[in-house]
């Protein structure tokens, strides 16, 4: 006879309901014992009398398994099991966490791994291998008022904040108080009332104390999530001021990522903050791996295998954004363990370290339906910021904007079940970044959709600045903008998903431009009829029909140059993915309008665009006969092009072998060797002789952790390296050239002499270092005679030193006035102007180098927007050009002894431009973007407008045409009329 089972404890809720639920399905199934029901389900009795206990949601395999063995329905219990973690989930019931199936000593005290989520504040006794890392923040918290934790994503900043420092500081002796927030779209409110509540922390449960901390997490939600830059401004103010005013009780933690420092410094009271209190997470050491792996295990009864402590720590050691990676694999693995050892084999089976976490995601992909797969696609696109010159970011959401049907619940509650999402207080955000690097198909849907993200994000904007307004007309959509955003509503994929607000906003503005086109044509109706009636008394009326025409006129040039403006910005924008249409459009733009903006937009279009890399490209140079380009990128690789002027380039090779992403690269002036250095401090010479067989020729010893900056002097005698901690270092490579080897193979051979004959061989020799810099040096170059060296690095500072004799640099002057670091300086082929590019006030500089020891400023080149990373001369020195964050490039006439004047502005590349140069020749213009493209311009500004119809490919069609321009007639710009469109459409 079956035991009787203890009454159910607890107050109502969606465990004790499930509970219930699972108790009557076993009374009517005649209440089999559970040692027949383990029988049959293959589970101990304990885990299925569990599974109807009410303390905790069972697994949905144990679930399932319990309902067969009383004959139940498993597809109606699988939707029960989804909607009651739906619930709990919601709820923020952590004892309701679905419970992982299998049995062994960890199972009773929990989860001994977090996953992709960062360990909270309870999570504490988990919390291994920072140790002293929380003790030099709590010491950096107790020394200065404001301290920011800067990391790169997956460093485990908030973790370190959570389970590290809050316990800490509440402690200590005395304790503190501590709230916790994260900026959110309106950091402004959450901040005032954070600074309002004394002492309280985000529960509210704190006593009162005589100090209390702020602590504010992923702070860069502050520049992707916050869309008013004055709100951000304030905020910033607000609590930076809040912790420095005399008397104040509060001091405040920010929890930076590390790829927005560089917006960080846009805010002066910042500035200050990272100069005087930082502090660096950095990858963990192989011993504080080993504790945070085996430590969690050992708490939990459990053991880690030899061979899979080696493999995890050999993994991740030296890695700063491997640490939810590794986390993950835990998880997964402790999953798959053998009875209470963690092993190498489930390791494997759970899909290695890399693996892992995709495998988990795929996991949940290949559970759904084809429609709740559709649905995976939109919410988790839904949930991600795209990066603007940084990498894409998770962004909560309010959990009404997803949809409240039955198949988007299972979505959110499988994918919260696998720690893939997280669910609390409403809102709905990915558990970790990580999951946007290391899930490829992911990163497949933001590549194919990023275009229309991009436009959901600009309406998005527009409707909340339209209901910011009281729902003035005047903040609605017209024209082309109005056109690209009805686009959104037909989404063939169902990628993307309107809130109701954003229906409002599209439905007003399509109302306001219909009501305005039926205003005009009554209007034009009105005014012929009024001409016909005048016609009748041409000598009385001439004047006023003269009048009316020139009125007429005025209006419609007025109207062109609105409509013109609109269609070269929709021109620049479709450039990568229409490039023939783009062309057309800003043909079309330019001949109604003939102005600045309408010229730039064309030429942009006009620009030859390819992916060049995987990753951002950070650095490129051609080669001095121009028939080849060099380019640099983060994801660890250089790659040679064959160039044909500002046609498409074609790929030569690809050179591997460095072991951290790509910083630099440039061209001995002989062209026939390379130098590329990377972010650990490793700088390759290689030989490019013939581009198709390169092959390292020699590699210089490592004597800096991250070198930024090459630059070889004209002789090609001596090669200049610069980057962290100040280092500006001179090497004689004059013992090395490139010879025919195997890619990857360092190789040393002798430099011919003057006769032919070969000199002795030797490997690169260090001849002197340069001293001055106290920061990292950014930018290094050798003036066109090789006598100075130029320096700018993020001490602000550029530097002019004599390198004639290459043994004994002497300074000659220190060029001040960049408000933030200086990323970039050029000299003008003769010699005697320096360009220099940072940010701030003084984006780009001209410097008169006629006296070295004195120099002088010329000239500051205002327009840019945001910081500037890259300058660069044309060959003849009359032009110069500039690459910016703010996505654009833009070319200056810098001719000597007239007013630099602006000659164009580039756009296209969609994320910040990192690097900029012309060919040997001066006709074409490259430009590299953190977008991974390569873009080439026609600098001869009228030939490449003359040619224009060129790269145009197949007209554009009466229906594109009617898209586009509804009001003009069609009038195609490359079909062999010479005229302007004509100026109206009858009605």
């Amino acid at each position: 006879m079956a035991r009787k089972e203890r009454p159910l404890d607890g107050e109502d809720g969606p465990l004790l309901e499930f509970a219930t639920a699972l108790r009557r399905l076993r009374h009517e199934a005649g209440s089999p014992p559970y040692r027949d029901m383990s029988a049959r389900a293959h589970y101990s009795v304990a885990t299925l009398s569990g599974a109807a206990a009410g303390r905790r949601l069972p697994s949905l395999d144990v679930t399932l398994s319990y309902v067969r063995a009383c004959g139940g329905d498993p597809e109606e219990w699988e939707r029960r099991w989804h909607e009651a973690a739906v619930r709990l989930a919601g709820d923020g019931a952590g004892s309701g966490a679905p419970q992982d199936a299998g049995s062994g000593p960890g199972d009773a005290q929990g989860l001994p791994y977090v996953g992709l989520a960062p360990f909270r504040a309870e999570d504490a006794a988990l919390f291994f291998g920072r140790e002293r890392l929380v003790e030099d923040l709590f010491a950096a918290v107790t020394r200065h008022r404001v301290v920011a934790l800067v990391g790169a994503s997956g460093a485990g900043k908030s973790s370190l904040l959570h389970a590290g420092l809050l316990p800490r500081l509440r402690s200590g002796s005395p304790p503190r108080a501590v709230t916790v927030l994260t900026p959110g779209p309106h950091p402004l409110d959450r901040a005032r009332r954070a600074l309002a509540t004394e002492g309280a922390t985000e529960s509210g449960t704190e006593p009162v104390a005589a100090e209390r901390v702020l602590v504010v997490d992923q702070f860069e939600e502050v520049f992707t999530v916050c869309a008013d830059p004055a709100e951000r401004s304030r905020f910033v103010t607000e609590i930076v001021a809040a912790a420095r005013r005399p008397g104040s009780g509060c001091r405040v933690v920010l929890g930076i990522r590390a790829d927005f420092y560089g917006h960080c410094t846009r805010h002066p009271e910042l500035v200050d903050v990272l100069r005087e209190a930082q502090v660096v997470v950095g990858p963990m050491s192989a011993a504080e791996l080993r504790r945070a792996v085996v430590e969690p295990a050992r708490r939990a009864g459990l053991t880690v295998e030899g061979g899979l402590q080696a493999t995890l720590v050999a993994h991740a050691h030296g890695q700063v954004g491997a640490l939810p990676l590794l986390s993950h694999s835990l998880l997964e693995t402790w999953r798959r363990r053998r009875g209470a050892a963690l092993t190498l084999d489930g390791f494997h089976a759970a899909g290695g370290f890399e693996g892992a976490l995709a495998q988990s995601a795929e996991a949940l992909y290949d559970s759904l339906s084809a429609p709740q797969q559709r649905l995976a696609r939109q919410v988790f696109v839904h949930l991600i910021a795209l990066g603007e010159g940084t990498e894409d970011t998770k962004r909560p959401v309010a959990r009404e904007e997803l949809g409240q049907d039955a198949d988007t619940r299972t979505v959110l509650a499988r994918a919260a079940a696998l720690r893939l999402l997280t669910l609390d207080r409403g809102a709905v955000e990915l558990t970790h970044e990580a999951l946007i690097r290391a899930w490829p198909r992911l990163r497949g849907w933001l590549g194919d959709d990023r275009e229309r993200l991009r436009r959901h994000r600009q309406l998005a904007e527009a409707a909340r600045a339209w209901e910011a307004v009281g729902r003035d007309p005047g903040a609605l959509l017209r024209g082309a903008p109005l056109a690209l955003a009805r686009e959104l509503t037909a989404d063939p994929g169902g990628v993307l998903v309107l809130t109701a607000g954003e229906r409002e906003f599209l439905a007003a503005a399509t109302a306001a431009e219909t009501a305005a086109g039926d205003s005009a044509r009554r209007r034009t109706r009105r005014l012929r009829l009024l001409v016909g009636a005048l016609a009748a008394l041409v000598v009385v009326a001439a004047v006023a029909i003269g009048s009316a025409v020139r009125a007429e006129d005025e209006v419609t040039r007025q109207r062109n140059d609105a409509v013109a403006q609109n269609l070269a910005e929709t021109s620049a924008d479709m450039a990568s993915t229409e490039p023939g249409l783009a062309v057309q459009l800003g043909l079309t733009a330019y001949r109604l309008s003939p102005s600045a903006r309408t010229r730039d937009g064309l030429l942009s279009a006009l620009m030859t665009s390819l992916p060049a890399h995987d990753k951002e490209v950070v650095a490129l140079a051609y080669r001095p006969d121009g028939r080849q380009l060099a380019t640099v990128s983060g994801d660890r690789t250089a790659r040679l092009w064959q160039t044909r002027g500002s046609g498409r380039p074609a790929l030569v090779a690809t050179l591997t072998g460095h072991g951290a992403p790509l910083r630099a690269v440039a061209y001995r002036p002989d062209g026939r060797a390379l130098a590329t250095a990377a972010a650990d401090g490793g700088v390759r010479l290689w030989d490019v002789t013939d581009p198709g067989r390169a092959a390292v020729a020699a590699e210089l010893p490592v004597r800096d952790a991250d070198v930024r900056a090459l630059a070889f002097s004209p002789d090609g005698r001596t090669l200049a390296t610069a980057g962290a901690a100040g280092a500006v270092r001179l090497w004689d490579v004059t013992g090395v050239t490139g010879v025919t080897g195997v890619t990857g193979v360092t190789a040393v051979t002798a430099v011919a002499g003057p006769a032919g004959a070969p000199g002795a061989a030797r490997p690169p020799v260090e001849e002197a270092t340069v001293p001055g810099h106290r920061d990292t040096v950014r930018a290094v170059a050798f003036s066109p005679d090789g006598r100075i060296l130029a320096s700018g690095g993020e001490d602000t500072t550029v530097r002019l030193t004599d390198v004639s004799d290459r043994t004994r640099p002497a300074p000659l002057a220190v060029l001040r006035g960049q408000d933030i670091a200086v990323f970039s300086v050029a000299f003008a082929p003769g010699g005697r102007v320096l360009a220099t590019a940072s940010g701030g006030r003084t984006p780009v500089r001209l410097w008169d180098l006629a006296e070295p020891r004195r120099p002088a400023p010329l000239a500051t080149l205002a327009g840019h927007t945001d910081v500037v990373g890259s300058v660069a001369f044309s060959p003849d020195g009359r032009s110069l050009a500039s690459a910016s964050d703010d996505r654009t490039v833009r070319l200056w006439s810098v001719a000597r002894g007239a007013r630099p004047a602006p000659l164009a502005t580039l756009t296209g590349h969609v994320t910040a431009v990192g690097s900029v140069a012309f060919s040997p020749d001066g006709a074409v213009l490259a430009s590299g973007g953190y977008d991974t493209t390569l873009r080439l311009a026609d600098t001869g500004l009228d030939r490449a407008l003359a040619g224009a119809c060129a790269h145009t490919g197949p007209r554009i069609t009466r229906a594109q045409w009617a898209s586009y321009l509804p009001y003009l007639d069609y009038a195609p710009p490359c079909s062999g009329l010479e005229r302007p469109p004509a100026t109206g459409r009858t009605p």
